[in-house]
């Protein structure tokens, strides 16, 4: 009986526990996810924050975004008439319900022809695919951080919930200050400080004049701070940008001559004037850690001008001078390939700009289509919580 056992031990090679982790964390997310559940050490690695970050910074950008379910029509069951979502579709609002303890019976009737489903657009090597997360919600997404998205609560009128969409894990806010969504924009960022993520809520008056208050997601409570200047903003109709240790807003639709920036750490604002002034399609995007400034010039020519601090100046890094891109907007850069993807504003294809070859390549879609009034948000699949333990599954 004891042979056996040196026999068996010795098919199975002792293998380092950092060598696990290396292995593991160059595994795809839906691998990652399966191999926490092979046995204990491996679910103590994988939840562990150092494991959690090593693989946030070796995850790709991909752009999250609505799909209308009426779009994609609803399955009919043969049990009766009514309609139901895609089978193992999760709904955010019955996951907060359930995580609030509500009854069964005292569950509100949710029509789900006014829900969405939450997707991501997957681009890699000149093509790009849309994938499901297999979760719907009611309300839109209003800021993305580091794999947890911020989400209207439609159950409760003015507040929000915090998600991360591959784990599900989900939190509610508390009520902050209610305004209209067209009077206000949230910004979503982590503290490099503290490790803290933060979300700042900025909110237009009666009179115009703007205010500010931040939350804490590790203390849950809404506090105000200093705002803006008076003037500074004509809308809200950009979500800003986060790089360099700070948020940035576009204070307006076209002829923007700066940004107005919000250092995450000290929670001061500060204005930047812009190198030149942005017009309709420019757009502020985060590049490589630094702050782009993505401006539309004369003669189909794109200039990529490049932030590295608050304290420093705007420099010319690249200019893109091939074919028409005067209605092309910048989205994204991606973090790992690193080239710059654009949408075109006639119809709704994407091009991606690879700055080594200095060629704009249009993307082929190979799956799904990305309706053309939804909002595309950079974000990445991970394994992130707001929560500071060291275990994913106590952070509910």
């Amino acid at each position: 009986m004891e042979e056996k056992k040196k026999q068996k031990e010795a098919l199975v090679p002792y293998l380092p526990k950092d060598c696990i982790s290396n292995i593991l964390v160059r595994l795809p997310l839906g691998s990652v996810q399966r191999s926490r559940f092979v046995c204990k050490p491996w679910h103590t690695i994988i939840n562990s924050p150092l494991f959690v970050d090593a693989h946030l910074r070796r995850s790709e950008t991909v752009l999250i975004f609505l799909s209308s379910i009426k779009r994609e029509g609803l399955y009919a069951f043969p049990s009766g008439s009514i309609l139901q979502e895609k089978p193992n579709t999760i709904s955010v609002e019955a996951k907060f319900l359930q995580t609030e303890c509500v009854p069964v019976f005292g569950l509100p009737i949710m029509d789900p022809t006014l829900k969405s489903y939450i997707q991501y657009l997957e681009i890699n090597g000149g093509r790009s695919k849309i994938v499901e997360y297999n979760a719907s919600c009611l309300g839109n997404i209003r800021a993305t951080c580091n794999g947890l998205i911020l989400l209207d609560n439609e159950l409760k009128k003015g507040g929000l919930i915090v998600m991360n969409p591959v784990t599900r894990k989900l939190i509610a806010l508390p009520l902050g200050t209610l305004y209209p969504p067209h009077k206000e924009s949230y910004g979503f960022a982590l503290s490099n400080v503290t490790g803290e993520y933060k979300v700042a809520h900025l909110f237009r008056d009666e009179l115009g004049f703007l205010s500010c208050e931040i939350l804490i997601l590790g203390t849950r409570l809404w506090r105000e701070v200093n705002g803006p200047s008076f003037g500074l903003f004509s809308w809200f109709g950009y979500m800003p940008v986060s790089a360099i240790g700070a948020l940035h807003w576009v204070p307006h639709i076209d002829h923007s001559d700066y940004i107005v920036s919000m250092e995450v750490d000290k929670e001061k604002f500060h204005t930047i004037p812009l190198p030149k002034s942005g017009r309709t399609h420019d757009r502020i995007v985060e590049t490589g850690g630094f702050l782009s400034f993505v401006a539309h010039g004369e003669a189909n020519q794109i200039d990529i001008w490049i932030l590295k601090g608050l304290g420093e100046s705007w420099t010319k890094q690249h200019s893109i001078t091939m074919g028409c891109v005067l209605d092309m907007v910048p989205l994204l850069s991606l973090r790992i390939q690193g080239d710059m993807i654009f949408k075109r504003d006639e119809d709704g294809s994407f091009y991606a700009y690879d700055f080594q070859l200095q060629v704009m390549r249009k993307i082929e879609m190979e799956k799904g289509v990305v309706p053309l009034s939804s909002s595309l948000l950079p974000h990445v699949n991970s394994l992130v919580s707001w929560c500071r333990e060291s275990r994913l599954d106590v952070c509910d």
